[in-house]
């Protein structure tokens, strides 16, 4: 051997080792999870984009009729950063709630007459009033609650469950996404990100579901082809995927031949769990006639109670009709009246079959609005900003203290007063009665360890059942 085909045959294993010392870095390890004993086996989390007022639902403050129209004192703002919307203005008004509150429940509890029936069932439910996160806008406050950085590219939280626990069916995906047709003006904008497994192996992103006779676009095969052909060709793609992985360790491959027979099995499930007609009509009796029309928030319960059902781990509602800057007293009502008797049926649903006792609810936003007006406030109508140091969520299933309130505002509900709570520790719970220890649920990726709860986050005992 000459001395060139020795540094040339040198460089090759060199390069060759480098590689192998690389790959398994982006594969996933062997897990040991979950961490201990989980209290819940699946999430149904009932997301309101745009960000509902916790003074027109959860957060009663009638001390607030009294300081109508007078100027926010600037010891409750602080200073706080406004968004362009309302940075120019040169007053910021107390605005009471034009909606009246009842009490409700063993305890008490306040709710908004706007949510009648979340109020008749108030003591399966677990309130929380101090919820606060670090975003103002939008975009990246969604992101924060749903991936714990307002930074884009991070896996959500269904992609983190599904990571952590793997799938118990088959024929469904792990994490599924439904996304309600908007009533109102289009509804907030929102971005396949927020489902997205990012550095995760893609078979752990979220798979949306539409609503109708198609749930899932090009899951037909369309070719008319018998089953036996079908499998055969199914069978020979996933041959050659698995030489190719088996050749190059890219974990990318090994995500496509599990997406690809995924969705051959999807072709049988899918069409049968979306057929509303197997319902029976004490399913309409109970979620309204709503839940008959197909892409409905309602409609989408039925069909994530029957995904929960199947053992679907982590399901997703998107409703998108609550960023209301000037309509609080013709939108807003809208937007709770589409959502309140079909998320009271799911809770109902669930408990009478017996999955509520392992299964978390969700219900909640990304931020809350601003107890002062936004542009013109009259007396029919007017509107809120955005607010990210507190708003109001529930919880209610296994694990959590139902009837329970949790967290107090100041008089304005503009600051947490006690019992605060970040997005971060609500990410920490929600994995905590899944099994999981938060700190230790994670991934690597580009050199270092990441998790949900990114360096912060704690479990918050205080709504947890003993």
């Amino acid at each position: 051997m000459n001395r060139r085909a020795l540094l040339t045959g040198s460089m090759s294993l060199l390069g060759t080792a480098a590689l192998a010392s690389l790959l398994p870095l982006g594969r996933e390890r062997a897990l040991a999870m979950p961490h201990f004993t989980p209290r819940v086996r699946r999430v149904v989390y009932l997301f309101m984009s745009g960000g509902p007022s916790q003074l027109e639902t959860f957060d009663h403050k009638p001390g607030l009729a009294a300081l109508d129209g007078t100027e926010l004192p600037e010891s409750i703002r602080r200073g706080q950063r406004l968004t362009t919307m309302t940075s120019g203005q040169s007053s910021f008004p107390v605005v009471a709630p034009r909606v009246g509150f009842t009490q409700h429940g063993e305890n008490g509890t306040w709710v908004s007459d706007l949510l009648p029936h979340l109020g008749s069932i108030v003591d399966r439910l677990c309130i929380v009033r101090s919820m606060h996160t670090d975003a103002i806008n939008h975009d990246p406050a969604v992101t924060l609650i749903q991936s714990g950085s307002m930074n884009p590219g991070r896996p959500c939280m269904g992609s983190w469950v599904s990571y952590g626990l793997g799938a118990p069916t088959r024929d469904l995906p792990t994490f599924a996404v439904l996304l309600s047709n908007s009533g109102l003006f289009g509804g907030q904008p929102l971005s396949t990100r927020f489902w997205s497994s990012a550095f995760l192996p893609a078979h752990h992103q979220g798979v949306q579901l539409r609503g109708g006779s198609d749930p899932v676009l090009y899951l037909d095969d369309g070719t008319g082809a018998p089953q036996a052909s079908r499998e055969r060709l199914r069978d020979a793609r996933t041959a050659l995927d698995q030489m190719h992985a088996d050749e190059t360790g890219d974990p990318d491959v090994t995500a496509r031949i599990e997406a690809y027979e995924l969705a051959f099995r999807m072709q049988t499930s899918v069409p049968t769990l979306a057929r509303a007609g197997d319902e029976p009509e004490s399913t309409y009796t109970l979620y309204g006639d709503d839940a008959r029309i197909p892409g409905t928030f309602a409609a989408n319960c039925v069909l994530a109670r029957r995904l929960l059902e199947d053992d679907v781990r982590f399901v997703q509602l998107y409703h998108r009709d609550w960023d209301h800057h000037g309509t609080m007293q013709t939108d807003h009502p809208i937007a709770a009246r589409a959502v309140d008797r079909a998320s009271t049926a799911l809770v109902l649903d669930l408990e009478r079959r017996g999955l509520l006792e392992d299964t978390l609810v969700i219900w909640g936003g990304e931020f809350g609005r601003t107890v002062y007006g936004q542009g013109e406030v009259r007396t029919d109508q007017y509107g809120r900003d955005h607010h990210p140091r507190c708003f109001s969520m529930w919880l209610a299933g296994g694990g959590v203290r139902g009837g329970l309130v949790h967290g107090t505002t100041d008089d304005y509900s503009y600051n947490v007063v006690d019992g605060a709570l970040h997005v971060h520790d609500f990410q920490a719970t929600v994995l905590h009665l899944l099994g999981f220890d938060h700190t230790r649920l994670t991934y690597r990726s580009e050199g270092r360890d990441f998790r949900l709860t990114d360096v912060s986050g704690r479990v918050a005992n205080e709504l947890l059942d003993e």
